[in-house]
């Protein structure tokens, strides 16, 4: 009977598309809260055992178990290239930047109409597949996505491979040692040295590795997560990163000029353009806002797998807040992390001449922070506060009244949060 009893539940593992979550639901539906400690302890002991006939991941080595899948999950402009490097820099970590890109390219660059009809939310399924696959280190899913599709599992077409110490290094790159240990910015050499990347070799390189770390801006709220969230072959970690939405629209009018073309002449002239497309911050500010309450309602899928972060706090106190990120990882804060915050944040290190701006993490990041607030128009500053009020109030920034309030850059506009 226990054989076969066994059997049927791999089967029903098999064929849910949630496997052991939709088992662990209908369970908990029966079962009342834990109040005898004996009793709880004999429950989990059986939830283990209901886990471990769902996983597939039989005979992989112990340290496999321990395994983080680590996602940096921002909008656009929010200082995650920059709070990404404390992932990248570590050496047991395995980290990818902006992975989804070529799935929104695939869709985006089959025709004009498709590219206006696609939102982020439409796209989520194959953002969610992507994601799965490549926490399992298997690269051969985000081929078919990658234009011009690989030769012989071999591209020159990586987004930002050079963002990555992983795929800039042995085994995958065999010239990137010793610019490694001079501490050499990877987006100066990686490019020009490492040529084609060798998609079995990066699969490789990620299974040899501790833990998996990938950043996105490309899903819309912290809801569209669950699913991965609850997949018991994943242990899924959160780091979501916000920023105060008017730092957000200044960065991407400097980064993304022709897009907010309107925005940068409303800021030089003062007057606002009939043109102009507000829903490129209210939509920015309604998903943040959506996942924010989604975590305030501490939901059991998050418990223990979400930690929100402000760029602010990690620009003013970079050490402080990195030992914080890895205390909730339950992973150690590797040295080489903390060599890369004392020579990043000051403003001492490579000019961000030196490559693309819109990907730098090279900078002042005390000032980096409160820039925004010399270069934003008031006018500009008053329709975003309108516009995102809640969002605002949400994460504790402060509303600014006045022109000396917003150039005042000595007075705080953020409230102590924990």
């Amino acid at each position: 009977m226990e054989c076969s009893w066994k059997t049927l539940l791999l089967l029903v593992c098999t064929s849910l598309g949630v496997q052991y979550t939709a088992i662990r639901s209908l369970r908990d539906s029966f079962s009342g809260p834990c109040q005898d400690s004996a009793h709880c302890q004999g429950r989990q002991g059986k939830e283990q055992r209901w886990k471990s006939l769902c996983d597939d991941s039989h005979g992989v080595p112990d340290e496999t178990a321990a395994r983080k899948h680590i996602l940096l999950f921002a909008q656009t402009r929010s200082g995650s290239s920059f709070t990404g490097q404390l992932f990248n820099q570590h050496p047991g970590m395995f980290y990818l930047f902006e992975p989804l890109f070529h799935v929104q390219q695939a869709f985006t660059n089959s025709s004009s109409r498709l590219q206006r009809a696609l939102d982020g939310r439409a796209l989520l399924g194959a953002y969610r597949d992507l994601l799965l696959n490549l926490y399992n280190c298997d690269f051969s899913f985000l081929e078919s996505y990658i234009r011009p599709e690989p030769q012989d599992h071999m591209t020159g077409a990586f987004f930002r491979r050079s963002s990555s110490h992983a795929l800039c290094t042995p085994p995958v790159c065999q010239e990137g040692g010793e610019e490694i240990l001079a501490g050499q910015p990877d987006e100066v050499w990686c490019p020009k040295k490492c040529q084609a990347l060798n998609l079995t070799l990066a699969s490789q390189a990620c299974q040899a590795r501790s833990h998996i770390a990938i950043k996105t801006v490309r899903i819309p709220e912290i809801g569209d997560l669950r699913t991965l969230s609850e997949d018991p072959r994943l242990d899924l970690r959160i780091v979501h990163l916000v920023r105060d939405p008017r730092a957000i629209l200044a960065s991407r009018m400097t980064a993304f000029a022709g897009k907010f073309r309107a925005w940068k002449i409303w800021n030089a002239t003062g007057r606002q353009p009939r043109y102009v497309d507000l829903t490129q911050i209210t939509r920015t500010c309604r998903d943040i806002k959506y996942s924010v309450e989604t975590s305030l309602q501490k939901p059991t899928w998050l418990r223990g797998r979400y930690l929100l972060v402000r760029y602010e706090d990690l620009a003013l106190n970079p050490e402080e807040k990195a030992k914080e990120i890895y205390r909730f990882l339950g992973l150690d804060l590797d040295q080489r992390v903390l060599a890369w915050i004392a020579h990043n944040t000051n403003g001492t290190g490579a000019s961000s001449s030196e490559w693309n701006y819109k990907y730098s993490t090279t900078r002042d990041s005390k000032a980096t922070a409160q820039s925004w607030r010399i270069h934003l128009n008031f006018d500009i500053v008053k329709t975003v506060q309108s516009l995102c009020n809640r969002t605002l109030a949400l994460l504790g920034y402060k509303l600014v009244r006045s022109v000396d309030e917003l150039r005042n850059i000595t007075k705080s506009l953020m409230e102590p949060r924990t």
